[in-house]
């Protein structure tokens, strides 16, 4: 990769070269006035030198006091396929478990059979947690507690990946529970604050919500006065949350949720962005590229960021509930929210992710994506802008247990990447399995080709 880069000190700018095998050179150009002009003395110093052939002027301040040129031809592609980096964590006993496991899950009816027998199960009060924390859990999840978690945490961060903490509880219904979920989240930031591997929490709302509550919100039904002071104190609780999180410099995912509690998540987003993004990205909503409403939702919240003066926090998902939203719509006769194709959902998608491109100084965008093509749009922006590989508004998250390819290839390139790891007991944590073994088992599911990787390294190492 060329690098050229230069400080202007009127009235003459010094140009530093250096590509390759090709010494340091500094040349001393007249002043300049105009960036075309700046551009072409650029073009002239490159082409004096030799120096290979590069695209475009990828970097250039208001102030003319940075510029930055990087050598497309010359800057090595990522090989999301090389499986020697995305697995050389893991020895052949964990990767063997890891292949016997989506060896399972890459079946639909035996994961569609256990989810109700494990739903089963818990609700008997059967003695299986133990062979889930061993399986599932243990794949997916970073432990019970966040002790438990620093383990897996300390061992993504030897291999240049932060994490995101997910305390995995969701769809509580009692007070208590509202407040323990709360406090744990609080502790989680705190936790985070302590340690530079993890820069980013994620929330579930719906762990300090009551469901119907937040329906009856979207639906944008009159309140009573009970509910009002209810919805009140939901707003107090994330709030509570996300000043913490500024308090401690950590970040916030908003998860995303169903469709027909999501715009109240949605409104109690945007208040806290507003509140806290003045800055920079404390809190970020979650946009569901699945919903073929996403794109504009997300244009119209840029629109609304930029009237307010906020920076606009983005993490783009596919989405996580697509059977659920269309069994919904159809038992109850209206027109599905989810894209009709999978097609449709990677256009969106990756629009979407090509807006927050072409505005990061004003989103920041976390592509959280299984998608190799849509990480590699973002990748290949960031080097043809010229912008630093881990620019903290351009970053980059898979699952913890998946995507292993894309994740440890990108962080081996210095990107800034990140693992989504939930962590909770093990009952409170079996919805966030089940969904997930349920997603990836689906037809376009990710199981297959990540046991077709696995293998393939397995192979590799005999």
């Amino acid at each position: 990769m060329a690098n050229l880069a230069n400080r202007v000190t009127r009235p003459y700018i010094n140009i530093t070269i250096q590509c390759g095998r090709v010494p340091c050179r500094w040349l001393r150009v007249a002043p300049l006035q105009a960036r075309l002009r700046l551009g072409a003395a650029l073009h002239c110093a490159l082409s004096r030198y030799r120096v290979p052939p590069y695209r475009q002027l990828t970097h250039y301040d208001s102030n003319h006091s940075y510029i930055s040129i990087r050598n497309m031809e010359t800057f090595p592609k990522i090989n999301f396929d090389d499986t020697a980096i995305a697995f050389e964590r893991k020895n052949n006993r964990d990767l063997k478990e890891t292949a016997w496991l989506f060896g399972m899950m890459n079946r639909p009816w035996l994961v569609n059979l256990g989810s109700k027998m494990t739903l089963l199960a818990l609700q008997l009060h059967l003695p299986i947690q133990g062979i889930i924390k061993r399986t599932i859990f243990k794949q997916f999840c970073g432990g019970t507690t966040l002790d438990e978690c620093q383990t897996a945490i300390q061992q993504l961060a030897q291999y240049q990946t932060k994490t995101v903490l997910d305390y995995g509880v969701e769809a509580k219904e009692n007070e208590a529970d509202f407040q323990a979920t709360v406090q744990e989240n609080i502790k989680a930031i705190r936790f985070a604050g302590k340690n530079g591997n993890v820069p980013i929490v994620s929330v579930k709302v719906t762990g300090f919500t009551r469901f119907a509550l937040l329906e009856k919100v979207t639906s944008r039904q009159p309140l009573n006065a009970a509910e009002q002071t209810e919805w009140e104190q939901v707003t107090q609780r994330l709030d509570s949350i996300c000043m913490e999180a500024a308090d401690h410099h950590v970040a916030i995912f908003v998860d995303a949720e169903e469709s027909w509690i999501q715009d109240a998540i949605d409104d109690l987003a945007m208040l806290m962005m507003e509140r806290y993004n003045k800055q920079k990205p404390v809190i970020y909503n979650t946009f569901q590229l699945y919903r073929h409403d996403r794109l504009a939702y997300l244009k119209a919240s840029f629109a609304i960021a930029q009237e307010k003066n906020f920076i606009l926090g983005a993490k783009m998902v596919r989405g996580a509930y697509m059977e659920k939203e269309r069994e919904r719509a159809q038992q109850m006769g209206y027109p599905s929210p989810i894209q009709p194709n999978k097609e449709a959902t990677d256009r969106d998608y990756n629009a979407a992710v090509q807006f927050c491109i072409d505005n990061y100084e004003r989103i920041a965008a976390c592509v959280a994506s299984h998608n190799q093509y849509s990480t590699q749009l973002q990748a290949d922006a960031i080097v043809r802008l010229g912008l630093p590989t881990n620019h903290p508004h351009l970053t980059f998250c898979q699952l913890y247990g998946m995507g292993d390819n894309l994740t440890f290839n990108l962080a081996k390139a210095g990107f800034y990447v990140s693992k989504y790891m939930p962590y909770g007991a093990v009952k409170d944590v079996v919805p966030y399995l089940i969904r997930r073994a349920q997603e990836n088992s689906s037809v376009n599911g990710d199981v297959g080709r990540e046991l077709k990787m696995v293998r393939s390294e397995l192979a590799r190492r005999k």
